[in-house]
């Protein structure tokens, strides 16, 4: 615990107050001391404390009287109340009523007034920081890294802290680049787990062969390489949150041991024999349609009930344009601190070029314009000649259902999997066969674009041949 956390220790017993006083002290937290009631007022009027620790009966304000003190100017500071043989009733009754946060009674145990102490200071500092985001989304429209005042972008705020103080797995979905990791991290600052870790894992950015390693960990000699013990993510995520990124590009295989980890809360490493509990909260991301994985046999549907128990979908930058001046905002101020610029904002034009663009890489690729021009810039105004889009041909285009069923050439009923191997290919030959371009419009990455047309090469090798 920080020597700047401080405690206010109320007591009308001299002796016991200075006890307890140093008791806190050994602690590592800066205790302050008042005799009874309404000298803890006066201290509380001229500092700040991150926890309160109060006999409960004394002469003049007793800790009843300044409990509903502190009730009733609605400061939340956590009070732990000390009771006596006798009191204990009240003291429950203090807790119930009056808001404490716990009691003890005497003497006091000093490793649980040390534990009760670190869990009542948690607690305020969750609150405080709760207090915080909720002002800085009222008055800017913005949440941990996202930024926006659109309708669009206050649902998924509203999601976030509906979401954030359970302990219920998240399934966050949206096109690649909408910001899916800064939903998590803010999920996870936002919930009682914010002083524990957050680990993330793309699962689609390692192969098949490491990614059970990655997730579960594994004995030494467990394969070819494995030379130490190591722990996998869910246990560095111990206490705090992990997010499964790109869940859909999980092999089904490690899908089922996995949906065996969330429901027995225990992970097994590889070549271990015995299981290690594990207290984590999951949230997984997807730029795919979760339905559109199942159907094609990429998502388990059993997993994917088990994740979507909160579901927050992230709407594509080109249906809330209205807050591209607000985040370009923030970029700018992010970006000269990183670079060493002095941008100051974007000629009228530069704006204009932002908002009519298509934008399929989202607010990634928003950024990476943004960046590319601050740097250019260096000072002063982005000038039009500074930003450097990608040119709208690669955008897709909307179409009718009618039209779709001509140019995909696949009828509506159909084969998902044909739709889908038609729509790759045709965006293929949009992007003349620029595969990080295709992956880009698709809203998938390189890699499970790849991985699509190996698929496809194999399906019409097995056609062929029975043929």
């Amino acid at each position: 615990m920080s020597s700047q956390m401080r405690a206010l220790v109320v007591d009308d017993d001299e002796n016991q107050r200075t006890d307890l006083a140093e008791m806190i002290a050994s602690f590592g937290i800066t205790p302050l001391t008042a005799a009874d009631g309404q000298e803890a007022i006066d201290k509380l009027d001229s500092c700040n404390v991150d926890v309160i620790v109060t006999d409960l009966m004394m002469p003049g304000m007793d800790g009843f009287g300044l409990l509903r003190h502190l009730a009733q100017h609605g400061n939340a500071t956590p009070t732990i109340v000390i009771t006596g043989f006798g009191s204990i009733d009240k003291a429950i009754s203090v807790v119930h009523e009056l808001k404490a946060f716990w009691f003890l009674e005497k003497p006091v145990q000093p490793g649980i007034l040390h534990e009760l102490m670190e869990r009542a200071i948690a607690q305020n500092h969750l609150r405080e920081e709760t207090e915080r985001l909720n002002r800085q989304l009222g008055y800017l429209g913005k949440l941990g890294g996202l930024v926006g005042g659109s309708p669009a972008m206050q649902q998924v705020y509203s999601a976030i802290q509906q979401a954030a103080p359970t302990t219920a797995p998240v399934l966050i979905t949206g096109e690649t680049g909408t910001g899916k990791e800064l939903v998590a991290r803010a999920i996870h600052r936002l919930s009682t787990r914010t002083s524990g870790p957050f680990v993330a894992i793309n699962c689609a950015a390692l192969p098949e062969s490491l990614i059970e390693s990655e997730l579960f960990g594994h004995e030494r000699g467990a394969f070819t390489g494995a030379v130490e013990r190591r722990a996998g993510c869910f246990e560095q995520a111990q206490a705090g949150t992990l997010l499964l990124d790109e869940i859909g590009d999980m092999p089904i295989g490690t899908q089922a041991k996995l949906l065996r980890v969330l429901e027995e809360s225990s992970v097994r490493r590889l070549g271990g024999k015995n299981q290690c509990a594990v207290d984590v909260r999951v949230v997984a991301a997807t730029n795919r349609s979760p339905e559109t994985s199942i159907r094609s046999q990429h998502l388990r549907e059993d997993l994917y009930y088990r994740l979507n128990v909160f579901h927050i979908p992230l709407p594509a930058l080109r249906d809330h344009k209205q807050d591209i001046p607000a985040i370009v905002d923030a970029l700018i101020v992010d970006l000269n601190k990183k670079h060493t610029c002095r941008v100051t904002d974007l000629h009228p034009e530069s704006l204009e070029r932002l908002k009519s663009h298509h934008w399929p890489g989202n607010v990634r690729e928003l950024r990476n314009a943004v960046e590319r021009a601050v740097v250019l810039t260096g000072e002063g105004t982005i000038l039009p000649q500074s930003l450097r889009l990608v040119p709208q041909a690669a955008a897709p285009r909307e179409t009718s259902h009618t039209d779709a069923d001509k140019i995909l050439n696949a009828p509506v009923g159909g084969p998902i999997r044909d739709v889908e191997k038609a729509y790759i290919q045709l965006t293929l030959k949009h992007t003349k066969n620029n595969k990080r371009a295709a992956a880009k419009v698709l809203g998938m990455s390189v890699r499970t674009l790849h991985k699509r047309l190996a698929e496809f090469a194999v399906e019409e090798a097995r056609a062929a041949s029975a043929s």
